[in-house]
């Protein structure tokens, strides 16, 4: 059931979520958070879309707001919300309200999204593009227990992640850090196996890939080693190798969906290992409300040392030789000898715009 309603009010768009309800047959609420999505229109309709496939999961009212541009001085004088309210089949197993804010009104969006919001029940803000530099301090994130962004969307993706960590606050999350959670998972199973002390670890992916960055930052600040961060053609994270004193432990994913696990004295294991869609990601972040400290801390960890850690987080060398990463595993300590040389080539990396997805 869908319902259109033009120049409208939150108070019309409540009533006609009530007369919906009643139409189809279901007048209660059996909802358990509010996803409000921020987005333009061009976004609108693959944010919506993952949205829907997650509330079969989490049961939501999902509130798109869209502040529309006019082109006109006149047009922006005039201030005007459009609502569109979908109910049932058209809206999976919650409810969605697309509200579209022209003019003014797009500068007080959190007034317009406060009346609709489900009554004691968590509220998650996302931004599946051009996300605010501190979420929490953002009207419509200050109304949140959870933020969600995403940097691998920004057009600078790695100074993003700084200005992230920056600006973090308990319930701040992105789903370039969720889409690594099989990585750290599989990491974490492989060195509960053998008993080994690590002493450095490599982290490959695609340049501007903020994921890289975050599993980098993790694993240094786990492990107390240090990570270098080469450079591949992708897709994503393609592989992790953990220099061990039982020998190497290398996590491979060249094509993106099939890894190769390899352990020293221990056959070579297939993993399933695929590049997840957003919806799967959005769902995984609705499973828990409480701040991740775990985020927080690898977050944090990159803001402190990303400079000092240059030589060893973003080198300057793309391709290595056998000779060269059979040098690099048997004398591990040399490396931050190479800091000096390697941190101005770091600062050269030009901006570059990530795809959204």
């Amino acid at each position: 059931m869908k319902t259109d309603l033009t120049d409208t009010t939150s108070s019309k768009i409540n009533k006609a979520l009530v007369l919906g309800r009643r139409a189809i047959g279901t007048p209660a609420v059996g909802m358990v958070l509010t996803l409000v999505i921020v987005t333009d229109e061009e976004n609108a309709y693959d944010a919506l879309k993952a949205a829907n496939e997650a509330s079969r999961e989490h049961p939501s009212r999902t509130l798109v707001v869209i502040k529309r541009v006019s082109r006109s001085p006149r047009d922006r004088s005039k201030a005007r919300l459009d609502a569109e309210v979908r109910l049932g089949a058209d809206a999976s197993t919650g409810e969605t309200v697309v509200l579209r804010l022209y003019g003014e009104v797009g500068d007080h969006a959190q007034s317009v999204v406060l009346p609709l919001l489900l009554p004691d029940a968590p509220v998650v803000v996302w931004w599946p593009v051009n996300a605010p530099t501190d979420p929490a301090k953002d009207p419509l994130g200050a109304l949140a227990q959870r933020r969600v962004t995403d940097t691998y969307a920004a057009e600078q993706p790695i100074q993003e992640l700084t200005a992230r960590a920056d600006a973090y606050t308990p319930g701040d999350t992105d789903l370039s850090w969720t889409r690594i959670t099989p990585w750290r998972s599989m990491l974490a199973a492989a060195l509960d196996q053998v008993v080994c002390e690590v002493t450095s670890a490599e982290v490959e992916g695609e340049e501007f890939n903020p994921s890289v960055e975050l599993l980098a930052m993790w694993l240094a600040e786990r492990l107390k080693i240090p990570v270098r961060r080469s450079k591949s053609a992708g897709p994503g994270l393609t592989s992790v190798r953990m220099q061990t004193s039982s020998g190497p432990i290398v996590l491979d994913r060249p094509d993106g969906s099939l890894a190769t696990l390899s352990i020293q004295g221990q056959p070579d294991r297939a993993v399933a290992l695929k590049r997840r869609d957003t919806a799967e990601l959005i769902a995984e972040e609705l499973r828990r409300l409480d701040p991740d400290d775990t985020y927080a801390t690898a977050l944090k960890f990159g803001l402190e040392r990303l400079d000092e850690e240059a030589a060893v987080t973003a080198p300057d060398v793309v391709v290595e030789t056998a000779v060269e990463t059979a040098a690099e595993s048997a004398a591990p300590a040399a490396e931050p000898a190479a800091k000096p040389a390697a941190k101005p080539a770091a600062k050269k990396a030009p901006a570059k715009k990530a795809a959204a997805k």
